[in-house]
C-alpha cells in the first residue's frame, strides 16, 4: 500500500497541519496536584512529535480542581501551570507538529461521586453513573456562567502557552454531552427541548473561548455522533447539532461513537476490529463543510482508506502511537514492517489508569511515559548473551540487548519464534498478536541476532559456560487437574486446539474453564467455525481475569454467538459423550460434548529453568511465564528490563 496519501498538508481554519495523522486525545493521569504537567508527560508527547505525527491533541484538561474530580490531567485555572505547558508546546513545535489543548468542564454524571465528598453536577438531577443512588446536582445559571468564565480563562492560558488550537471535550457522555442529549438533559429552560436549545450550552462555550482567542486559534469540537445505547443520541439526532455548532464557528469536528453506557467504544478492544467508528463520517461529511477527524482503532491501512474515501480529512491514532511513536516516520520512509503493532489490549494504557490509579503505560512499548528514564544507551562493555526461549520475553530481551551493542544468540526449542503468544492467536480478533510476533521476527532478522530454531539447550551445553549472561524463559503448559476422563481421546488442551484445529471435532464443544483463555477460544470456535459451545466455570462470572472494558465487548460477542455459560459449576468427570458437572446448589448434570477442551489454566515450565539457574545462578535471569504466569505485556516488560540493564 502507498502511504503517501497520509503525508499531504491540510488546514483547519488558519492552522496548517503537515500531514493527516493526528494523535488522539488520551489522558496520561500524571499531572501534579497543583494542576501542573509533569516532565515525564512532556517527554512522552515530544517523543510522538519527533516520530512525525502531524498534530497532537492532549488529553482533556479540566477547568479547575473541583471539576476535575480527582483526574490527574492538569488544570487550567492558574498562571502557575503555564511554564510546563509552554515547555510542552515549544518542544513539540521543534519538530513541526501542531499541538491542541483539549479543555473539559468535567465528567458530570460520570464522575465518582465521593471524589470530593459531594454529588457531581450535571444538566439535570439525574442519577450518577457510578452510583445511581446518588443524584446529580442540577447546574444553576450561576454554575453555567462560572463554567463559561472558566473556559475564557483556560483558553487564554492555552493561547499564552503556545497551543495551536483548542478542542472542546463534548464526548463520551461527559458534561457537555449531557447538555446536548435528551436522555440526560431534562431541563425545562432555554437549555433543553429542541436542537437549538440542546446546542445552547456548547455554543456558549465556543463564544467564551472566542473572547480569549478571537480568530487566532481554531476551535475543534470532539463529539460522539452515535451513543450506541437505547435512548442515547443517534447519528440522526447528532447531525442538527453539528450544523448549529458549525454556524457558531467550530473549525473542525473530531467525531466517533460511544459513551460510558457503551464503554468499550471509548476504549475499543480487539474484539471490535479495525476502523470500528469510521461509519459516522459519511453523514457528517454531508452535513458540514469544515474538516473532520476520525478515531477508532485505525491502523496504517485503514487510515489510508479513510483519507482516500474523502469522508474524513484526518485519521486519528491513539494507542497505536503509544505502541510506536515513530509510526508516521516509518510509514513515510516506506518501513511499514518496522511499525510495532498495538494489541488493543487496554491492559497497561487505560488499564493502569483505571485499575491501578497510576499513570499510563504500554504492553508492547515499555518506554511509554518513561522516555528519559528508560532511554536505551550503548552498553559500556559488550557482552555475550544467550537467550533461551523465543517467546515474547525472550525476543524482547534479545532485541533490546542487541540494540545496546551486546552479542546475542537466541535458542528456541520449537520450529518458529513467538512461543505461546503465537500459538494462541489464531482468531481473527487476535490478528495484532500475530502481527506483533511477525514484527519481532523481522527485528531479530534486521538486527542480526543469531537465532537458532529447533534447538533445545541443556544445562551442560558449553555455550552457557562461555557466555556472560543467560536470559531464560521456557514458557508455560496447561494445567491438567485430576479429573476422571481428562486424558480421554476426545479431550484436548486449548493450546493444542490452537495448534491443530482438527482436534475440535463434532458440533457440541464444551470448554472447561471460563477465564479469558476459555472465553476467547469459545468466541473463535463459534464465530469462525460455527460450532455450538458451552463454557463451564467455577467462579460466579466468566472472564473475571479480563480487563473490564474488554470484557464488555467479549460478553456481547459471546451472547451474539449464542455461547452457553454455566457458572458456579465444578467439572466432576469427562466421558466420551459429555461433561459431568456439579452446580452450587448441589445438583448435577451431564453436558453433551463431542470435544472437551481443557482451559483450566497454565503453569510454568521450570525443569530446564531450575537446572540452568542452579548451575549459573549469578548470571541467569528468568523471564516471562517461567518467572510468573502473566499476559503478553508482562512478558515483554520482563524482557525489556533484562535487556536494558545488562
Amino acid at each position: 500500500m502507498d502511504y503517501q496519501t497520509l503525508f499531504t498538508p491540510f488546514k483547519i481554519g488558519n492552522m496548517e497541519v503537515k500531514n493527516r495523522l493526528v494523535m488522539s486525545p488520551m489522558g496520561t493521569n500524571s499531572a501534579f496536584a497543583s494542576g501542573r504537567k509533569d516532565e515525564q508527560e512532556i517527554d512522552y508527547f515530544v517523543e510522538r512529535a519527533k516520530g512525525g505525527v502531524g498534530m497532537i491533541i492532549l488529553g482533556c484538561q479540566p477547568l479547575n480542581e473541583e471539576i476535575a474530580q480527582g483526574s490527574m490531567e492538569g488544570t487550567l485555572d492558574s498562571f502557575t501551570v503555564l511554564p510546563a505547558l509552554t515547555s510542552l508546546c515549544d518542544s513539540v513545535h521543534r519538530y513541526g507538529t501542531k499541538v491542541i489543548c483539549q479543555i473539559t468542564c468535567g465528567t458530570g454524571r460520570n464522575a465518582f461521586p465521593d471524589t470530593l465528598g459531594r454529588p457531581p453536577m450535571s444538566a439535570s438531577p439525574i442519577p450518577s453513573a457510578f452510583d445511581p443512588n446518588v443524584p446529580c446536582r442540577e447546574m444553576t445559571k450561576e454554575d453555567i456562567k462560572a463554567v463559561m468564565d472558566g473556559f475564557t480563562f483556560a483558553a487564554g492560558l492555552a493561547k499564552d502557552a503556545g497551543f495551536d488550537g483548542i478542542e472542546i471535550h463534548a464526548h463520551a457522555g461527559y458534561l457537555v454531552d449531557q447538555f446536548m442529549s435528551p436522555v440526560w438533559n431534562k431541563r425545562t429552560d432555554e437549555y433543553s427541548g429542541s436542537p437549538e436549545n440542546f446546542a445552547r450550552f456548547p455554543r456558549e462555550i465556543i463564544q467564551a473561548i472566542r473572547k480569549a482567542v478571537g480568530n487566532e486559534l481554531p476551535i475543534l469540537f470532539r463529539i460522539s455522533l452515535d451513543h450506541r445505547f437505547e435512548g442515547g443520541r443517534t447519528l440522526e439526532d447528532s447531525i442538527p447539532l453539528i450544523k448549529l455548532l458549525e454556524e457558531e464557528g467550530v473549525d473542525a469536528f473530531d467525531i466517533d461513537a460511544g459513551c460510558y453506557e457503551t464503554l468499550d467504544y471509548i476504549f475499543p478492544p480487539s474484539y471490535l476490529g479495525e476502523s470500528c467508528m469510521s461509519y459516522v463520517t459519511d453523514a457528517a461529511r454531508q452535513a458540514v463543510s469544515v474538516p473532520l477527524l476520525n478515531a477508532g482503532t485505525h491502523n496504517p491501512e485503514s487510515a489510508v482508506e479513510l483519507i482516500q474515501s474523502g469522508t474524513a480529512d484526518f485519521a486519528m491514532i491513539g494507542r497505536g502511537l503509544i505502541a510506536d511513536p515513530d509510526l508516521p516516520n516509518k510509514l513515510l520512509a516506506d518501513q511499514r514492517e518496522d511499525v510495532r503493532p498495538c494489541l488493543r489490549c487496554n491492559e497497561n494504557c487505560i488499564g493502569r489508569i483505571w485499575n491501578n490509579h497510576t499513570k499510563l503505560g504500554c504492553s508492547v512499548n515499555v518506554q511509554a511515559m518513561e522516555e528519559r528514564r528508560f532511554k536505551l544507551e550503548a552498553a559500556e562493555t559488550a557482552k555475550k548473551i544467550v537467550v533461551i526461549g523465543g517467546g515474547a520475553a525472550g525476543m524482547e530481551a534479545a532485541r533490546v540487548a542487541k540494540l545496546r551493542g551486546h552479542e546475542v544468540a537466541l535458542y528456541e526449542a520449537g520450529p518458529r519464534l513467538g512461543g505461546m503468544m503465537r500459538d494462541v492467536s489464531t482468531a481473527k480478533f487476535k490478528i495484532n498478536i500475530q502481527l506483533l510476533s511477525q514484527w519481532y521476527e523481522k527485528q531479530m532478522e534486521k538486527l542480526g541476532i543469531d537465532v537458532h530454531l529447533n534447538t533445545f539447550i541443556r544445562p551442560d551445553d558449553p555455550i552457557l559456560t562461555e557466555c556472560d549472561e543467560i536470559f531464560i524463559g521456557c514458557g508455560a503448559e496447561a494445567l491438567v487437574p485430576p479429573i476422571p476422563g481428562i486424558d480421554a481421546p476426545n479431550v484436548a488442551t486449548m493450546v493444542e486446539c490452537h495448534q491443530d484445529e482438527s482436534l475440535i471435532d463434532g458440533e457440541n464443544i464444551v470448554i472447561c474453564g471460563g477465564g479469558s483463555t476459555g472465553c476467547d477460544g469459545a468466541l473463535e470456535i463459534t464465530s469462525e467455525m460455527g460450532k455450538k459451545v458451552t463454557i463451564i466455570e467455577m467462579k460466579e462470572n466468566c472472564a473475571e481475569d479480563a480487563m473490564f472494558i474488554n470484557r464488555i465487548s467479549l460478553m456481547n460477542a459471546l451472547a451474539a454467538n449464542n455461547v452457553t455459560m454455566i457458572t458456579q459449576a465444578k467439572v466432576t468427570a469427562i466421558t466420551e459423550t459429555g461433561v459431568a458437572i456439579e452446580k452450587a446448589d448441589g445438583t448435577t448434570e451431564v453436558i453433551p460434548a463431542d470435544t472437551v477442551i481443557n482451559a483450566f489454566g497454565m503453569k510454568p515450565v521450570l525443569t530446564t529453568v531450575n537446572q540452568v539457574k542452579e548451575k549459573y545462578h549469578t548470571k541467569t535471569r528468568v523471564l516471562g511465564d517461567s518467572n510468573k504466569i502473566g499476559k503478553i505485556g508482562d512478558a515483554i516488560r520482563d524482557g525489556f528490563y533484562a535487556g536494558s540493564t545488562i
